[in-house]
């Protein structure tokens, strides 16, 4: 009787999966448009009020995006001083929407990332995933282990689509 043997299982063939990579933490938008006079205006006085008043507890060891989903001229020093109310809770802070948060922290998460798993061999790269993994996570991640990986593939061990093959010498 034949033996069934899982060739993928046995081969030197390295699966990385972002979602693995995933940090824990809720992430959360600020919008500052209901701090703005008239959902408009920002007046200083006020927005401080508004600022010093907010229950920054609230996000604690969470990500947050900072933005103003108003059509109004944000200065820049508001930013900088939500952050310095929300930087002692917050993992971290961005301005933008939540696609740039997620982008910022796969941006260390990639920076992180031990290319000795690819060391000289064949990687796939999983796709399809359940989190809000961004596009540029997985053009940062190629880019970091392609000097390292003797061949890179993406989608699942039964159907991959071939990227990039190292030349023999």
């Amino acid at each position: 009787m034949n033996e069934i043997v899982n060739k993928v299982a046995n081969s030197k063939l390295v699966t990385i999966d972002l979602e693995d990579y995933y940090p824990k933490g809720n992430r959360v938008l600020l919008d500052i448009k209901p701090w703005l006079f008239q959902e408009l205006i920002l007046k200083e006085q006020d927005f401080r009020e508004v600022v010093s008043n907010y229950n920054w507890e609230s996000l604690k060891d969470c990500y947050v995006a900072l933005t103003c989903t108003a059509d109004a001229i944000i200065p820049s020093w508001a930013y900088l001083l939500l952050t310095t109310y929300a930087a002692p809770f917050a993992k971290k802070i961005v301005v933008g929407d939540l696609q740039n948060l997620e982008t910022s922290i796969f941006q260390e998460v990639i920076q992180k990332f031990d290319t000795t798993l690819a060391q000289n061999k064949p990687v796939i790269i999983k796709g399809c995933a359940d989190k809000p993994i961004p596009p540029t996570a997985y053009t940062q991640l190629i880019e970091k282990i392609l000097p390292h990986a003797s061949s890179i593939m993406y989608g699942e061990a039964c159907s991959t689509v071939p990227l990039f093959k190292k030349k023999r010498n």
